[in-house]
């Protein structure tokens, strides 16, 4: 017995000296087999097992696990089994091993064979399984444990209480809850914070709330669950009174609490909370951390405060690409796309945001063609792209009518797989839709779309039939439609348009009442299309009641009126509203003065006119467009100011179009002005040679051979 009890020592001390020396296999080589009277002492066990958990190594895992399941036979006088304490012990090791090696079988096989189990075994093997992604197996687990009367202990609820996180199990983690107060763990701040973000995640914020409020003293990682869990779901207003309630409470925030205060500033909107957070940050040395001054950037930017953003930019010691993409957005959004550009350009590096926010940022300035060339080089750069990328690219074929470029778009997202995305489809519809396309709008709306068309895929359709000219067609689409969504104000705005188009009165009152007798909210833009739509069809006095039925400062609402009084013979009126909008301070813009032009020339004021013309652009710095030297062309000549046509046309910076040169030939004809009649008869057919004009004076008009241009001009200026 003697000689066994020393070869035991001398096997157990060369074990020891080969795991002191790190060589785990050899370690495990020098084991004495299952049926050896030789028995190995449980310090040699724990020592091999921080061996093999530190190499993470599953076959040392396995070969120890099986010599601890063939020495644990409770009939061996040198089985472990003989000190039940620590044989438990050991096994609940290896199955923590096992389950660090990445072997949740083995670990659960090795449980199931342990001769005895204590609660240590049942939170090893609940513990391996909420970390081994299969959380629903580890409640399964619990829900076993508690039905043999097994206590579990705090750590065991936590790991429970994560799993019921990961499957959002709001019924378990309520369940578990009620396990916890009945066992007094209600003062364990680790158990509350547990409960706190398992309610979080289940966007049970009121209990999370509840859980919280009962931490008698909740630590910096129980204000940054509640605070996270605020942020996540979307109530910034709370993630922010959380986060001062946390800094008068005297608690120190951590760093990604700080970052998480701020984004809820961002989110909201609150730039005045996230100045003061800023200085939070500044007092309390939290600017060097990277994560702080990007969010603090970021906030800035997404509030409007720019210039603060570009500043605290500039003044970073490190621009990482988080920072640089918040600015390069910022810059962006607001119009400032030159600058946008140039920190992009200075990136040491592009992600998929900074992509997407300069391509946004170029449709939002308009620089359609910029944002087409920015996908092409961003083609050649990267192969990251998502749906967001392409709807931008498509907004700006939408912006350019480009058919071509629109349809290659729409087979490149069939064949990346972002077809399927809503938003990407309603893109696809919106630029068929501007571009003409209507058939194939059509067809993706009525058999691709199925159950994902919404108001926004409608009223993509709607507005496109009105854009061009198909009328009826856009009314039948609205009625359509009504089976599926309900219609809104956009929808309506077309609809009016369309009956204006081609005159439906009894339609548009229709659409009108409809919208009163829901109480649907008549905008200033909703309210421009009803006075078009009236003013179309003849119900002036319709048009004035919806004009006074508020006032407004938006300009499209009064060009809307002027437009329709000059359509009704009320150009007067019109005039009148023109001077009135000087003076409310409404600044008028180039459809404003080619609304007045219009009235000009129904109500002959000739030189109200041209002083319009000359106003718009000396005062306003308005480039006159083709639309009001058309106005001009028709006012003079209208009216018979010959001498002041010619020299309008001679003042022009373009060459008069065949249309104007044929109108100009019309009132020369009227009014007798053979010289000017002549140049544009030329014009025409230098233009037009197939069928040529020869000017002649109106039989009507007589003109003695002595008459003269100026004599003539004269008598009418008299």
């Amino acid at each position: 017995m003697a000689a066994a009890a020393a070869a035991s020592g001398s096997t157990a001390s060369a074990i020891s000296a080969l795991v002191a020396s790190g060589r785990l296999f050899a370690a495990l080589d020098a084991l004495p087999p299952s049926y050896s009277s030789s028995s190995i002492p449980s310090a040699v066990y724990a020592s091999l097992l921080r061996l093999a958990t530190s190499r993470r190594s599953l076959a040392a895992a396995r070969r120890i696990a099986s010599h601890l399941a063939s020495t644990s036979d409770p009939s061996s006088s040198h089985s472990l089994a003989s000190t039940p304490s620590n044989s438990t012990f050991l096994f609940n090791r290896a199955i923590e091993l096992l389950a660090a090696c990445g072997s949740l079988t083995d670990a659960r096989e090795l449980f199931y064979a342990m001769p005895r189990r204590d609660g240590g075994s049942w939170n090893a093997i609940i513990s391996a399984y909420s970390r081994g992604e299969n959380p629903t197996e580890a409640i399964f687990l619990f829900s076993a444990m508690n039905s043999r009367g097994v206590r579990p202990k705090d750590v065991t609820l936590a790991s429970v209480l994560g799993c019921c996180a990961e499957c959002l199990d709001l019924h378990g983690a309520r369940q578990l809850h009620a396990h916890i107060a009945k066992r007094d763990f209600q003062s364990n701040v680790i158990l509350g914070t547990a409960l706190v973000d398992v309610y979080g995640k289940c966007f049970a914020l009121s209990e999370a709330r509840g859980a919280f409020d009962d931490i008698p003293k909740p630590n910096a990682i129980s204000w940054n669950v509640i605070i996270r869990r605020y942020l996540l779901a979307g109530m910034g207003d709370m993630a922010i009174d959380m986060f001062f309630r946390m800094v008068w409470a005297g608690v120190r925030p951590l760093v990604y609490t700080v970052s998480h205060a701020v984004l809820a500033c961002r989110d909201n909107g609150a730039l005045e909370d996230g100045r003061c957070i800023h200085t939070f940050v500044l007092r309390h040395g939290y600017e060097l951390h990277v994560h702080v001054r990007s969010s603090i950037v970021d906030m800035y930017a997404k509030c409007g405060a720019i210039d603060a953003a570009q500043r605290l930019f500039n003044l970073a010691p490190m621009k990482d690409i988080v920072m640089s993409t918040s600015i390069v957005s910022g810059l962006a959004a607001c119009g400032r796309i030159n600058d946008a550009k140039r920190v992009f350009e200075g990136m040491e590096e592009h992600n998929l945001v900074s992509w997407n926010a300069m391509l946004t940022g170029y449709v939002r300035s308009m620089d359609l063609t910029g944002s087409l060339q920015l996908f092409q080089q961003m083609r050649q750069e990267t192969k990251e792209l998502d749906a967001v990328t392409l709807g931008s690219v498509l907004n700006a074929c939408t912006g350019l009518l480009d058919l071509g470029k629109g349809e290659e778009i729409h087979a490149f997202s069939f064949k990346s797989g972002f077809i399927g995305n809503p938003f990407l489809k309603n893109a696809i519809m919106r630029m068929y839709s501007k571009c003409g396309c209507l058939r194939s709008a059509e067809r993706l709306l009525l058999f691709e779309m199925g159950s994902e068309r919404d108001i926004y895929s409608w009223n993509s359709l709607i507005s496109g039939y009105e854009r061009h000219s198909m009328s009826e067609a856009a009314l039948h689409a609205l009625s359509k439609m009504q089976y599926e969504v309900t219609p809104n104000q956009s929808t309506f705005s077309s609809a009016l348009a369309a009956c204006a188009n081609i005159f439906l009165r009894n339609h548009g009152k229709q659409i009108h009442a409809y919208m009163i007798r829901n109480s649907y909210v008549i905008d200033d833009i909703l309210r421009s299309a009803l006075i078009d739509m009236y003013s179309k069809c003849r119900l002036f006095d319709y048009s004035i009641r919806v004009f006074e039925a508020g006032l407004s400062q938006d300009v499209i609402l009064w060009n809307s009126m002027i437009f329709g009084c000059a359509y009704n013979g009320k150009g007067d009126y019109g005039l009148e509203l023109f001077f009135e909008m000087s003076k409310q301070g409404i600044r008028p813009d180039s459809a404003t003065f080619l609304g007045a032009l219009v009235s000009c020339i129904s109500e002959g004021h000739v030189g109200l006119g041209r002083s319009y013309f000359t106003q718009m652009t000396d005062e306003y710095n308005i480039v006159p467009r083709i639309e009001h030297y058309e106005c001009m062309i028709e006012l003079l000549g209208k009216h018979g100011y010959m001498v002041e046509l010619e020299d309008f046309i001679d003042r022009m910076p373009f060459e008069p179009t065949t249309a104007m040169w044929l109108r100009i030939f019309d009132c020369c004809r009227e009014y007798g002005n053979r010289k000017l009649g002549e140049r544009a008869a030329q014009c025409i057919n230098n233009s037009n040679p197939l069928t040529p004009v020869r000017f002649e004076i109106a039989p009507d008009y007589e003109c003695s051979d002595d008459d003269s241009e100026e004599s003539i001009s004269l008598s009418w200026e008299g």
